[in-house]
């Protein structure tokens, strides 16, 4: 019964595959597909902090402290004192970064498209997606 109803179950199916398919889509150069959503939440004007990046990722800080290193190892991420509060840190890409990226979204942006063409309303399964996120 839990296989064939389980929403939990489901979504962790989902989730495992979307990140092996897109793991591989990106493997050539060089990055996960943490990584390539992790530089995506850096690609702003103005370099978010690591708690709003951390809400924005749903992950704790610890975690994603973790995940930023391999990324600052490569030069393609660089952390730094937060001007207006010495004690926070602000996330922002380098310039090998901004390249790396530019080079990722067509590879996402394919392989995104091919997934969602396999589903019957995208726009459905992420509004159940966002639901489900909601802590509420």
């Amino acid at each position: 019964m839990v296989r064939d109803t389980c929403l939990c179950l489901a979504a962790q199916r989902a989730a495992r595959a979307l990140a092996r398919h897109f793991d591989e889509a990106l493997k050539p150069l060089g990055l996960t597909n943490g990584q390539f959503s992790l530089m995506m939440a850096l690609n702003r004007p103005a370099p978010p902090s690591i708690g709003s990046v951390a809400a924005l990722l749903a992950m704790d800080r610890t975690t994603l402290t973790a995940a930023l290193k391999p990324l600052e190892r490569r030069d393609l991420v660089v952390v730094s004192v937060d001007a207006q509060d010495r004690r926070g840190r602000r996330l922002s890409l380098t310039a090998a970064g901004a390249e790396m990226l530019a080079a990722a979204v067509p590879v996402w942006q394919r392989h995104h498209a091919l997934i969602e063409g396999r589903l019957a309303s995208p726009d459905d399964v992420r509004s159940g997606l966002s639901i489900l996120a909601d802590p509420a």
